[in-house]
């Protein structure tokens, strides 16, 4: 298959992308997702809202709430960008174009609402199921569009790149460049090149390499294993924000409950009902950045052994405002037996957020040619080292936006063709692949991230974790060659490259900041600047 631009993934920032792109009729292009349908993304699991320009507020007002949440590590330009063009294009992609209807008051105005780190209330919301309604609106507007030809239940398997996958050996003496990728058809099980002037990685996070985590289950980092291996850069891979408060339940993947709850006069007790919040960030308290908040709920946990914390918001808002609110929260806690307007939830810290990614420039571009990365997967800077609320939704529009446009721009499109590259090779394949075995390699990925790299880290629990994960990793990898491919198996592969990653770039950055936290390490008013941003070399 061949295509001007090749879109993995299908989330605000992949269809954002995919809509601006196909305004230019003579493109053609291709958007896949591992999902059995496009909706399947982290972004439609975002409750929250997305960030605008409330009452009473500016875009330097925005920018300064990014830059403070983000510990000193925000890219102020893009934190610009995201503040200035943000609400532009909230209004013209969302309200106009894909004709989302965001709350509104008596009087016909937008509500805002209130998150951690706010200084106005600038939160946009359908309820607490903003991230639904958003990409049902998008997705329809991507499925009418006759140039985007959408494949589910497919996984990219490893990015094209030259001249590692040229078939001319003289290829090594030209530039890199991407031109496309290896997908694995799920019905068939055949892997198939996509050949393309132009790939975008929009595949989202990677809260699946942690036991407990908010993300939706195909969430562990397949762009950004993918964009490793093929020589892209990667930084700041240990900023993984923790979200304060996921239901206690059942499974790796938590229910989240929405910041939006705390906002709303939420407070955070022990099981026994006593607030606790007033230790830790004695003014801003439950309105605390994230990092603060999980830190303090874990603590107690941790000091006090208590499965979990509570956030009581019975006692503070009527049970027709809460049912009104938040009504997806409210059915979400019913079937686990627990009614939010008439007592306390338990909660407890999970991996939300991936703030490091693949580096990109204001438009989108990685730094290796022809490939783009908008969304979770990408670093554009604006997170810096912990996230302000509801701006990653934002930050999806405005980047998958800006990619589109600066591909459209672009005046030539390296093109190859499919005969330039090999075909899959699986004549040297023997093993199916055990389920028993993927499930079990991944369990034990996970609880080594969850105990060595995650809330509180030390160089002793870095080592530890580093060396156990090289040992999984060279098993994995040695099984892939071997293996016939599935879903499962390349997640797998994906998910221990994305586990070494991190764990080496935490281990390599001694400066406790934002939602990196080292108790062994400096604290950032004492860091020397150069040395706060752990920069990984790829590997191949």
């Amino acid at each position: 298959m061949e295509t001007d631009v090749l879109i993995i993934g299908s989330g605000i920032a992949g269809a954002t992308a995919a809509l601006e792109l196909a305004s230019d009729r003579s493109l053609g292009i291709i958007m896949i997702t591992r999902a059995d349908t496009p909706a399947g993304s982290n972004s439609s699991w975002a409750q929250g809202g997305i960030a605008a320009t409330g009452v009473d507020d500016s875009p330097d007002l925005m920018v300064k709430d990014i830059l403070r949440a983000g510990a000193g590590l925000s890219h102020p330009e893009a934190a610009r960008v995201l503040a200035e063009e943000g609400p532009a294009r909230l209004r013209e992609i969302l309200i106009d174009q894909a004709g989302v209807r965001f709350d509104l008051d008596a009087s016909g105005k937008f509500t805002f609402g209130l998150e951690a780190a706010h200084s106005r209330r600038r939160i946009l919301h359908c309820g607490d199921m903003t991230g639904k309604v958003i990409m049902e609106a998008l997705l329809n507007r991507v499925a009418a569009q006759p140039n985007i030809q959408v494949l589910t239940a497919h996984t990219a398997v490893d990015l094209i790149t030259f001249p590692h996958h040229s078939r001319d050996p003289l290829a090594i003496y030209g530039p890199p460049g991407c031109h496309g990728a290896y997908v694995l058809e799920h019905a068939t099980g055949k892997v198939k090149a996509i050949v393309a002037g132009q790939v975008i990685l929009a595949t989202g996070g990677l809260g699946q390499i942690y036991l407990n985590t908010t993300n939706a289950p195909g969430a562990r980092g397949d762009g950004l294993s993918m964009a490793y291996r093929a020589g892209a850069r990667v930084i700041n891979a240990e900023y993984i924000q923790f979200h304060p408060t996921a239901l206690h339940m059942a499974g790796t993947t938590k229910g989240l409950i929405s910041e939006a709850v705390r906002g709303e006069g939420g407070i955070l007790t022990t099981p026994r009902g006593e607030p606790f919040m007033h230790k830790y960030a004695p003014e801003q308290k439950e309105m605390a950045p994230r990092d603060i908040v999980a830190r303090a709920i874990y603590t107690e946990m941790v000091e006090n052994d208590y499965p979990y914390c509570l956030l009581d918001i019975a006692s503070k808002q009527p049970a027709a405002f809460l049912r009104r609110r938040f009504p997806a929260i409210h059915a979400q806690c019913l079937e686990q037996g627990i009614d939010i307007t008439q007592q306390p939830i338990p909660v407890v810290p999970a991996v939300h957020y991936f703030c490091g990614g693949v580096l990109v420039d204001l438009h989108g571009r990685s730094t290796l040619p022809n490939l783009h990365a908008v969304g979770e997967v990408a670093c554009t800077g604006v997170h810096g080292a912990n996230r302000l609320a509801s701006t990653s939704l934002l930050e999806g529009l405005v980047w998958g936006a800006r990619a589109a446009r600066a591909i459209r721009t672009e005046k030539s499109r390296t093109r190859i063709t499919e005969e330039s590259i090999p075909a899959w090779e699986e004549s040297e394949l023997t093993s199916e692949v055990d389920p028993a075995l993927i499930q079990g390699d991944n369990q034990n990925i996970r609880n080594l991230m969850w105990h060595y790299v995650g809330l509180i880290r030390n160089s002793y629990r870095l080592h530890r974790a580093l060396r156990e994960l090289r040992g999984l990793w060279m098993n994995i990898e040695d099984f892939y060659k071997k293996a016939f491919l599935t879903d499962a198996l390349i997640g797998l592969r994906n998910s221990v490259l994305n586990a070494t990653i991190v764990t080496r770039a935490a281990l390599a950055n001694p400066v406790s900041r934002g939602c990196h936290y080292r108790e062994d390490g400096r604290s950032a008013a004492n860091a020397d600047p150069p040395s706060e941003t752990n920069d990984l070399e790829p590997r191949g």
